[in-house]
């Protein structure tokens, strides 16, 4: 355990604190929310700090009183018994977490091979992750869509947000950026009079939501183009040139937005899944720049590869990353995540300490 990460981060928790005791932050909306996401993830770690420090002190009262009394005996055993897991929750808390954790994110799901099929497919994965987020109390927002003639769609960006500061600093992020990557799909199509079961695939891509002061975009490296936005088909839906597409000329990242009736709102949300981007291909960067210690703690997760089948004749859910199958299909796509998740979490977790214990013999 790092006495100097815990003394560092514990003066940050208290200056923290001090500046939300200040009225004058909350004149300053942006600034409020990220200190206030900042402070609620260090708060697990200000507790738990206390309650070891509080458990020791107990210790070495109660060694004391049984000096004396030999009735306080056990009461020290007791306590001293529950310092190792005191012990090991404070250091899971001083593992370098996921810097996005608290962050909202942009889901965007794109059909991939297989036609009609495919598209219905991602449709139901917006709705599989529309119900999730309702579950927990989050707020959806469609950005942008390509819907395709059977009820399906072709391409989707829909933003999840958290209602104020999120509990412990687990936001949006922290549960579905294990999300991203290639979804397969075993099931008899609609379109399909023969009964056969059929294999197609959707990509998915989970991206936290930057704000302005986490990706600075230069005007001037944007170029930016309108057009009439259209609908399942190809029909015009529009009769004016309300759709924009930006392209970041420096990465050539392109983005497009229709879904608005106006050009300027749409280039607004275009903005907002740029800056996304932009903020994901800064940190893939910067992880592909550290050792294969520090990675390991970061990202366990390949989002390029196929990560999950939904097989529908078996009610089947499995997750190639960790080996998790349940056959509970329905559910899953009703919404009911978390068991599959929380796998996710804990696999995660299990690295980061391996990452972390592998640091510290060197």
């Amino acid at each position: 355990m790092s006495s100097e990460r815990l003394a560092a981060l514990l003066d940050e928790y208290a200056e923290l604190e001090r500046r939300l005791a200040d009225p004058a932050i909350h004149a300053d909306q942006g600034t409020a929310r990220r200190v206030g996401r900042r402070y609620a993830e260090l708060v697990p770690l200000h507790k738990a700090a206390g309650e070891l420090e509080q458990a020791r002190a107990d210790l070495v009262a109660a060694r004391e009183l049984a000096a004396e009394d030999a009735t306080f005996a056990a009461e020290a055993d007791t306590i001293a018994a529950s310092l190792p897991a005191l012990e090991e929750r404070l250091a899971e808390l001083l593992i370098p977490r996921d810097p996005h954790d608290a962050k909202d994110v942009i889901v965007e799901i794109k059909a991939g091979e297989g036609g009609e099929e495919s598209a219905l497919f991602a449709g139901d994965l917006l709705r599989m992750y529309t119900r999730y987020a309702e579950r927990h109390g989050w707020v959806t927002e469609v950005i942008d869509a390509q819907d395709s003639d059977l009820g399906g769609v072709k391409d989707v960006s829909l933003a999840i947000k958290s209602k104020g500061v999120p509990e412990g600093g687990n936001g949006v992020w922290s549960r579905l950026k294990w999300e991203g990557g290639v979804h397969r799909v075993q099931r008899v199509p609609v379109t399909e009079s023969q009964g056969r079961i059929h294999t197609s695939a959707a990509g998915v891509l989970v991206l936290p939501e930057a704000e302005d002061v986490d990706v600075t975009i230069d005007p001037n490296e944007l170029r930016i183009d309108v057009f009439r936005s259209s609908g399942p088909g190809g029909q015009s839906v529009n009769t004016t040139d309300s759709a924009v597409r930006i392209t970041h000329v420096p990465t050539g990242i392109v983005v497009s937005c229709q879904n608005e009736k106006s050009q300027l709102q749409n280039r607004e949300q275009a903005m907002r899944i740029l800056r996304a981007r932009l903020l994901a291909a800064a940190q893939e960067q910067a992880d592909a720049a550290a050792s294969d210690a520090r990675k390991a703690q970061v990202r366990t997760v390949d989002r390029s590869e196929r990560i999950r089948t939904y097989n529908f004749p078996q009610n089947r859910i499995t997750d190639h990353r960790i080996g998790y199958t349940a056959y509970n299909l329905d559910l899953a796509l009703a919404g009911e995540l978390d068991g599959v998740l929380d796998a996710l979490a804990e696999a995660d977790r299990a690295a980061r300490l391996a990452g972390e214990t592998e640091l510290s013999r060197r």
